[in-house]
């Protein structure tokens, strides 16, 4: 009888602690949810579903608004926990990516490589032909794909022109890190070993696989990609999930794990193309300096991040299955990637699950 009474009371305990946890827990064990590729339809849960903190919502979505914003969403396991247009934008209207449209570029090189068509490691004269930049060809052959994902091609960074007079030689690939538009030659390159044109490669790759919309257009030098914000956040969510939408590995996670972790040693928060929270170390866009500590300290360690500029966002956190997006103009000054609005944020986001 006394030993029915023990179990019975530590049972009752165990359900205790097992309560207290979930209600600690901002991401409840429950299955991943992926939106039908076609229509509006976009499963939904609640702040107190989650038991998150209602009285953070407007604190955060004032601020959003006042930093001219134009849309926000906040997913987890897929599901839209937050979506907000501001100033005159709505579900309906396509807004630039900027630079956070980079890490489309790395994915569909992934891709691209994943499907035989080229190696990372390659040079890149071997897809788009010698004489692509200014250098001598010794130097022009030290660039690999991988240099241009990681952007350590040596090339001069001072300006985004990418046209072969314009690209001159700095330092040999491998040795410098700086933000640079040669990026975009990559494009070139998947194209050329696809033998398609880039944007039908990767609509038929990427974009219609997990129903987004938009378009790539040409801005000046720059290959940019525009769409709706659920589009953004659609990618996003394929990345939460290591490249995979449902059962289809569209990206694999090989890859997936190569292009989210440091990929050179000199800016330790840069990836394939990705910003990377959480590591002792990062360099500025356009900065030869190296700052100590996280890129965004009030973020979580795991996340990596599409940084674009004028503070275009995409955050993915593992650790609270969790998407973030955020689309308008400049939260304050005219910015390329980061800026102080990302750590002001996230101490707001902090706010609902904390």
């Amino acid at each position: 009888m006394i030993k029915n009474i023990c179990k019975i009371l530590i049972l009752l305990l165990y359900v205790s602690c097992s309560k207290e946890d979930n209600n600690s827990t901002p991401t409840p064990t429950q299955s991943m949810y992926f939106p039908p590729l076609t229509g509006n339809t976009w499963e939904t849960v609640s702040i107190s579903d989650l038991k998150w903190n209602q009285n953070a919502v407007q604190p955060l979505l004032g601020y959003l608004e006042l930093k001219n914003s134009k849309s926000f969403i906040i997913l987890v396991n897929g599901r839209i926990v937050l979506e907000k247009y501001f100033n005159q934008h709505d579900a309906t209207k396509n807004w630039y990516w900027a630079s956070a449209g980079k890490t489309l570029t790395s994915t569909m090189t992934g891709i691209a490589q994943q499907e035989g068509l080229l190696n990372i490691n390659n040079k890149v004269s071997q897809y788009i032909g010698m004489g692509w930049t200014s250098e001598t060809l010794a130097k022009e052959n030290l660039i690999t794909c991988k240099h241009l994902l990681t952007m350590t091609s040596g090339l001069d960074d001072s300006t985004d022109d990418v046209e072969p007079v314009n690209l001159i030689y700095k330092a040999d690939a491998g040795t410098r890190w700086a933000y640079h538009n040669v990026y975009v030659k990559l494009q070139d390159v998947v194209a050329k070993a696809s033998g398609q044109t880039w944007e039908n490669y990767f609509n038929a790759k990427l974009r219609d696989k997990i129903g987004m919309n938009g378009n790539w257009v040409q801005l000046g030098v720059n290959s940019v990609y525009t769409s709706n914000s659920r589009s953004m956040a659609r990618f996003g969510l394929l990345m939460l999930n290591k490249g995979k939408w449902e059962s289809n590995q569209i990206l694999n996670e090989t890859y997936f794990n190569e292009a989210t972790t440091t990929s050179q040693n000199i800016n330790l928060g840069y990836g394939y193309l990705w910003w990377l929270n959480g590591k002792t170390s990062y360099h500025l866009s356009q900065s030869q300096l190296t700052f100590p500590g996280s890129v965004i300290p009030t973020a979580p360690n795991d996340m990596f991040m599409a940084l674009g500029k004028n503070d275009q966002k995409i955050y993915v956190v593992p650790s609270k299955n969790m998407v973030i997006i955020r689309m308008g103009d400049a939260a304050d000054g005219e910015n390329l990637a980061l800026s102080d609005f990302d750590e002001t944020l996230w101490e707001k986001i902090s706010a609902l699950y904390k």
